[in-house]
């Protein structure tokens, strides 16, 4: 007993604001192929394998750090991919502030990632590249696809990325409120911050999942002797602190085309009064992965693409949430073997 106290006070310092944390994760070794302002392209390095194969490239999310995918040891998708002997890359668009206000969709479609693409085809022979990308990272990696249907996309699979934004409760409200107002009037105060600051973001991530935060601490009590639990809950807590900003532009084509008109649902989103994308131009091999417990985008929403994107395919992972398609403990026995089987077709 007197042992147990003893572990159970050094985990409480450990994970109170004072300590230094319960696991200590430094991330996969990876070197840098270009860096550029909102655009460093890493190689994730294998240790033990020579990579073989097409490459992948994991595409994040806007407001979301590149840890996505490479959580903590175990929940780890660049890991599990570099382990299956493939060639990882990963996109990374940094901090965003005030200043980037003016980037839109169209910096992501156009250049940072069609540039990533290329690259990575370059580095790795030329027979192409499996994108992957997770959320609004699937939503821009389609768009980019649709847009530019001659890159070397080899195939593109989207984890919890959602078309249908009227089949998510939590968007509702924001909704509503663009109803009452108007989109123009519901967006003034992001205007006005040039978007949407980094500590809102995490806001509001952390309120779309109000039962893990208001039972945080209950949790963290209950399972204070848990080494694996209690790292678990700080590499969320981490990764949550580690979200950027979204840049004024973009998130007002988020708000405006994806949520208030709900343009992916009907197949095209029209970015400016000149120029349309429509997902039925896209070429290569499609899978879409979700989870009916997704707080955040859940199976209907994410299933509905299957509508308009040509030949897509869906495939159910329930019982795991948003990040959980991705980073989660039952991620490589839920959602990572769709993936495998998709690429190795």
């Amino acid at each position: 007993m007197r042992q147990q106290l003893a572990t159970a006070a050094r985990h409480a310092w450990a994970v109170s604001p004072l300590g230094q944390g319960i696991e200590s994760y430094d991330g996969l070794p990876a070197e840098i192929l270009y860096d550029e302002p909102h655009r460093q392209l890493r190689r994730y390095c294998p240790e033990t394998r020579v990579p073989a194969g097409r490459p992948v490239l994991l595409v994040p999310p806007l407001a979301v750090s590149t840890r996505c995918y490479d959580l903590r040891p175990g929940q780890s998708l660049a890991a599990h991919l570099v382990g299956s002997g493939r060639a990882t890359y990963v996109i990374d668009y940094g901090a965003i502030t005030f200043a980037d206000r003016e980037m839109g969709f169209e910096d992501w479609i156009d250049d940072i990632l069609a540039t990533a693409i290329m690259t990575a085809n370059a580095a790795s022979g030329g027979h192409g590249v499996d994108v992957v990308g997770w959320s609004l990272g699937g939503t821009m990696s389609l768009l980019t696809a649709a847009s530019h249907p001659r890159l070397p996309i080899a195939s593109l699979t989207a984890f919890g990325t959602p078309f249908d934004y009227t089949l998510i409760p939590a968007v509702q409200p924001l909704l509503t409120i663009d109803r009452l107002l108007g989109t123009r009037r519901a967006m003034t105060l992001t205007g006005a911050m040039g978007g949407v600051p980094r500590h809102l973001v995490r806001a509001s991530y952390r309120a779309m999942a109000p039962r893990r935060e208001l039972t945080k601490a209950l949790h963290l009590a209950r399972n204070i002797l848990d080494v694996e639990a209690l790292a678990r809950t700080e590499a969320i807590d981490d990764f949550i602190g580690s979200m950027p900003g979204y840049p004024g532009r973009a998130y007002h084509q988020l708000h405006s085309r994806l949520m208030a008109r709900n343009e992916l649902a009907e197949g095209t989103v029209r970015l400016t009064q000149d120029r349309e994308v429509r997902l039925r131009d896209i070429t290569t091999r499609v899978l879409l992965v979700g989870s009916a417990t997704d707080n955040i985008a859940n199976g209907p929403a994410v299933e509905a693409g299957t509508q308009v994107i040509p030949g897509a395919r869906y495939v159910a992972a329930d019982g795991l949430s948003h990040l959980g398609l991705v980073a989660g403990p039952k991620a490589p026995m839920l959602s990572w073997p769709s993936l495998d089987v998709f690429l190795g077709q």
